[in-house]
């Protein structure tokens, strides 16, 4: 199978990249080359700005491929320039959206592909909403589009919590480990999944080649079911520490710091249990191996040994001092 990523070296894709070279998959990335730190070494390499068309156009002249998975598409107007890219160039296009689409607030926890599609607290969620929408009217009209929602997945490299710097996972493990408060939104016990990417990588690689799976949408996550408690306290664990957990209302945070509004009120802050039941049974081998204790002793692990990625955001631990002050 010939499978093209566009990205491939971010947080997901990387995972989705080391699994498919494992199982011997005919791999390309494409990306503008700016990123290093997870390149997949025995892919081809297509450098090119995803978001200049005549560029791309150039850069995939007689090219075409089994299945192409974009993970860089955030708005409408980028979708609709994906699918001229690739209309012709791919058997299957796999569009990245966000388990963040559904239903907020929630009114069942136990989430299916067929929960309504409502995230008023998220512009993010929003325009995901508005690219599955569109890349559904193309489907009708013969489009091989397929729709992935990730929730919350991560990596050696980088873990996005609620309340991270976007920059660097560091930040979070040097205020785990010198003990300082840590910041959970509520009382810690929303219910929730985090999914290791290269798990996160067999359930969408089950997926790629599949003509079954066109005009379809599907979730996949982590089957482990964890508290936002448990989250920072295994990775005191990791550390060899004792999380210093400290709780804040997300409307007290959300008062002081609206950035988080989206992200909190909008996904973080709820109890979501996803039914895994579509993508096993279109991926019957589909199972995580990673539970999030692992996962946080492997993340320690890579930043213990990346010493040049060990970097400190003094502004967002002052944002955090000050949380603290509010509980």
């Amino acid at each position: 199978m010939k499978l093209l990523l566009v990205g491939g070296t971010g947080t997901i894709s990387s995972g989705v990249a080391k699994v498919a070279l494992e199982r011997g998959i005919e791999l390309t990335i494409l990306n503008r080359g700016l990123r290093t730190k997870a390149d997949p070494v025995d892919a081809e390499v297509i450098t090119a700005d995803a978001r200049d068309e005549e560029a791309m156009n150039r850069a995939l002249q007689g090219r075409h491929f089994d299945c192409v998975i974009d993970f860089i598409v955030m708005l409408p107007e980028q979708l609709e320039q994906s699918m001229r890219i690739w209309r012709d160039k791919a058997d299957q296009y796999i569009f990245i959206s966000s388990a963040s689409v559904y239903q907020k607030p929630v009114r069942n926890p136990f989430i299916t592909e067929e929960t309504p599609l409502e995230n008023p607290f998220w512009e993010y969620s929003r325009n995901k909403i508005a690219c599955e929408k569109r890349l559904q009217e193309e489907i009708a009209k013969g489009f091989p589009g397929v729709i992935v929602r990730p929730s919350l997945t991560y990596s050696d490299f980088q873990i996005s919590f609620s309340m991270c710097p976007g920059t660097t996972t560091w930040s979070l493990l040097e205020r785990i480990r010198s003990g300082k408060e840590i910041i959970v939104q509520g009382d810690g016990l929303s219910l929730w999944r985090i999914t290791y990417n290269t798990d996160f990588a067999k359930g969408i690689l089950g997926l790629c080649g599949n003509p079954k799976t066109i005009g379809e949408a599907f979730h996949i996550t982590n089957d482990e079911i964890i508290t936002w408690d448990q989250i920072y306290t295994q990775l005191g664990e990791a550390l060899g520490v004792k999380t210093n957990l400290c709780h804040v209302s997300s409307w007290s945070i959300i008062k002081r710091y609206d950035m988080y509004r989206g992200i909190l009120l909008g996904d973080h802050s709820c109890n979501v249990l996803f039914d895994n039941s579509k993508i096993k049974r279109f991926v019957p081998d589909f199972k995580c191996e990673v539970p999030f204790a692992e996962g946080a002793r492997r993340c320690v692990k890579w930043y213990m040994e990346h010493p040049e990625r060990q970097v400190y955001d003094e502004a967002w631990n002052k944002k955090m001092d000050f949380l603290a002050t509010l509980a």
